[in-house]
């Protein structure tokens, strides 16, 4: 195991832009203002020096509940949930050498949905909230392993893996709207409230739980950016170069379905957001992967915060939920990749 951490270590195959760095540090201010100026709006605006004195813990403003309180862990979510789907897309689309490949279109996010969903039914009352996540990527976990094995053929070929997932994903939509049929009234409303995908009531106890499952599978892959890099030129000329092309399918897609799964049991299924990300990344960062993951994760949480801060302010009284908006977004892009990949 050893020797083969050293060989996936040992490939440099990408040839990083030198505006790579630069720009994904403009990436991070940019998200880190956009946080702020999303702390600062809402129903009730707050001057945006008095967020940022309220942050350094230098204000007595009447404001701080509702800084410290409700807007900063919502946002903080917000921000874990989009980096967790939108790294997943990422190593996803890399994986299969697919610009269309994302969580939910693949069936990873459909497998927690369903998790999520016989939780609410028939777990809660006798399991705490907080196993949520576990139970979530116990069902992406599912939906992986049927992928991998019914696209196993002594290899596992991209086009393949991605065409199973299709139909994997549309199985497992089909039993979360069985298993709704056959709940109550309540747990149909919760999941339902769930599967259109939001971060409203998140506290700072969620984010807490929420943040090792997002962070602790980047440093892997980010030390694996270049060997995946390589993967991108195709099974056989990665093989040609020693590497265990298996075993990297295997740690990244482990990967994948923990990301994604961490997101989806806090946030619900939001959509699109796997897709869209790194897209918008590979047109900021070139060639590195690498660089692309951090960035990828900024974007993707720029997309849900932006997304759940239209949501709570630009409707008066009412909370409209993050995925709708994605969903607006990621529709018509969805329908353009189509188009460019005919």
């Amino acid at each position: 195991m050893d020797n083969i951490f050293t060989s996936l270590g040992r490939h440099r195959t990408d040839n990083p832009d030198r505006t790579a760095l630069p720009v994904l540090i403009l990436v991070m201010l940019f998200t880190a203002l956009i946080a702020i100026v999303a702390t600062a709006a809402g129903p009730e605006d707050i001057p945006i020096l008095t967020v940022i004195h309220e942050l350094f813990g230098a204000s007595e403003s009447p404001h701080g509940f509702i800084i410290q309180s409700l807007r900063l862990p919502r946002i903080a979510m917000a921000l874990l949930v989009g980096a967790g789907l939108g790294v997943s897309g990422l190593i996803l689309q890399t994986l299969v050498r697919n610009p269309l490949a994302s969580p939910e279109i693949i069936g990873i996010t459909g497998g927690a949905s369903v998790a999520v969903v016989i939780y609410f039914g028939w777990l809660a009352p006798i399991v705490s909230v907080t196993w949520m996540p576990l139970i979530a990527s116990a069902g992406s976990a599912v939906a992986a392993i049927t992928i991998f094995l019914l696209a196993w053929s002594g290899t596992v070929e991209p086009a393949r893996l991605i065409l199973i997932g299709i139909g994997i994903s549309a199985t497992f939509g089909a039993l979360t709207t069985l298993l709704m049929v056959f709940s109550t009234e309540m747990t149909n409303l919760s999941a339902y409230i769930w599967l259109t995908g939001s971060v409203y009531g998140a506290d700072w106890t969620d984010v807490r739980h929420i943040l090792p499952w997002v962070l602790l599978p980047l440093p892997p892959l980010i030390f694996l950016g270049r060997t995946l890099n390589t993967l991108l030129l195709g099974h056989d000329v990665a093989t040609s170069l020693g590497i265990p092309v298996q075993v990297v399918r295997l740690i990244a897609l482990g990967a994948c379905v923990i990301l994604a799964s961490s997101a989806v049991a806090y946030a619900g299924a939001i959509g699109f957001v796997g897709l869209l990300a790194p897209h918008i990344t590979r047109r900021l960062v070139k060639n590195t992967i690498t660089l692309q993951i951090p960035a990828t994760a900024c974007i993707g949480g720029l997309l849900v915060l932006i997304a759940d801060t239209a949501g709570r302010t630009l409707f008066g009284s009412l909370d409209l939920p993050a995925g709708i908006f994605v969903s607006a977004i990621g529709t018509p892009f969805f329908i353009y990749l189509l188009y460019r990949q005919r």
